[in-house]
């Protein structure tokens, strides 16, 4: 909304431009003139409207701001040396030629707010401001299988938690989408966090959409998986399976990572050589606040996936959350068109919301997810009439373009995402803090 203020406030400058141009102010040293006038003006307006407190992702607007101060400079270079010079009638044609190459422009860089919104996340219920801070844990047991240098894998966490002095509070771990990002659910991190909770959220290097690594380099997601996630409805069920399973195998192993190397700088009292980070004073002090004794994992989509994956191999993991995901990790194999799932009871209360009508793909991977539910200790699915795949995320909220794009139904995005964070602290308050009862309904 911003960007599309400032450009209707840009073309109005620039068309009053060429209007006084045309009329009273045709002179060539005139036209230097209202033209410094005009260029420092839009800078300014764009600078003070970049420093507005309320303004978030103020890197939206970094381009066009460079652009006009540039503008701006150039203007009052050319006022100085050519306005004792400048005689005769400034050229109309130029004029509106300049007028157009301006707006076309500005209006190119400007193209970052319009696909990205004013977004900051959703107000949180908790009585705790959230604080921020990560690392990136290298795993000496694994290389990672994206380089071809022998590196080791290498695992960003980032952590969400209360701004409070002592307490114990219990941990959840997140896992993003194919081709996500850990900021993807940065509301129900913050939610979480304000209500007495320490949040992880994993970057899963190359199946993410961009990261970081403990050279500074970043790690973009690989082409090879964005290819695979795109056409994985074109392949036969075996080759589904093959390569779903490859992925789980690396993200259920980045989990495991994770956990244990966080457990064990708990047990410890301190960072072992696998932490790499740039503020080991506060990532200490929210290990010391972490309760590693109730543990919470969630994701969205794959990242969902991997959760419930992790949730039945892990005996420390006390509740799940799964957000539009299908659990893949239950399939076993593939016979006569169908998946051949695990058959043995589900170990932890596991929670999945989903999509209307989702339940689950067509064909052989048709009710996985159900069976996992029906087989789990305490499993709830909850459908979301007019939901799309995004709208599990922050992304609808943070560019509505992109969430349209990738998967937005007919939902309000921010009472959507509101309801949907408030379920996932009824089910971790539950589970993980033994308050209150499960709300659940099955659909919405």
């Amino acid at each position: 909304m911003m960007g599309l203020v400032f450009l209707i406030l840009f073309a109005l400058a620039e068309i009053t431009l060429v209007v006084l141009t045309f009329t009273k102010f045709g002179e060539k040293v005139k036209w230097l003139n209202n033209r410094l006038i005009v260029r420092g003006a839009e800078a300014a307006l764009l600078t003070g409207m970049v420093l507005l407190p309320t303004t978030y992702l103020k890197w939206r607007f970094f381009g066009a701001l460079i652009v006009l101060v540039i503008r701006f400079l150039f203007a009052g270079i050319m006022w100085l040396i050519r306005r004792k010079k400048a005689q005769g009638m400034k050229k109309k044609a130029g004029t509106v030629v300049n007028c157009i190459v301006s707006l076309l422009l500005v209006g190119f860089m400007l193209v970052p707010s319009f696909i990205f919104a004013n977004y900051n996340g959703l107000p949180t219920t908790g009585e705790f401001k959230v604080k921020e801070t990560s690392a990136i844990l290298v795993d000496e047991g694994r290389l990672d299988e994206f380089e071809n240098d022998g590196s080791f894998r290498e695992v960003p966490a980032h952590f969400y938690y209360p701004d409070a002095e002592g307490g114990s509070y219990p941990l959840v771990m997140f896992s993003h989408g194919a081709f996500g990002y850990y900021q993807s659910n940065f509301s129900t991190y913050a939610e979480l966090a304000s209500n007495g909770y320490v949040v992880v959220a994993l970057d899963h290097p190359h199946h993410a959409f961009f990261t970081k690594d403990t050279d500074g380099k970043t790690v973009t997601v690989d082409q090879e998986f964005i290819n695979s996630a795109m056409n994985i409805g074109g392949g036969d069920d075996e080759q589904v399976y093959e390569v779903t399973s490859s992925w789980m195998k690396l993200r259920v192993d980045d989990g495991n990572f994770v956990l244990d190397t966080i457990k064990e700088a708990k047990d410890s009292g301190s960072l072992g050589s696998a932490w790499h980070t740039e503020d080991a004073t506060n990532v200490q002090s929210v290990i010391a606040m972490t309760d590693t004794g109730k543990i919470g994992y969630m994701g969205h989509s794959l990242g969902g996936a991997t959760g419930v994956a992790l949730g039945r191999v892990r005996k420390d993991i006390s509740a799940v959350i799964d957000l539009d995901g299908t659990a893949l990790g239950e399939i076993v194999g593939i016979r006569d068109g169908k998946c051949v799932c695990i058959d043995e009871p589900y170990p932890v209360p596991v929670l999945v919301l989903s999509q209307e009508m989702n339940g689950d793909e067509e064909g052989a991977y048709a009710n996985v997810t159900e069976n996992m539910i029906d087989l789990a200790k305490d499993g709830k699915l909850a459908t979301f009439h007019g939901a799309g795949h995004m709208d599990f995320t922050d992304l609808p909220l943070f560019s509505p373009v992109l969430g349209s794009m990738f998967g937005h139904g007919d939902v309000n995005s921010e009472e959507f995402l509101t309801n949907v964070n408030g379920i996932v602290l009824n089910w971790f308050n539950y589970y993980l803090k033994n308050e209150g009862t499960v709300t659940v309904q099955a659909q919405y």
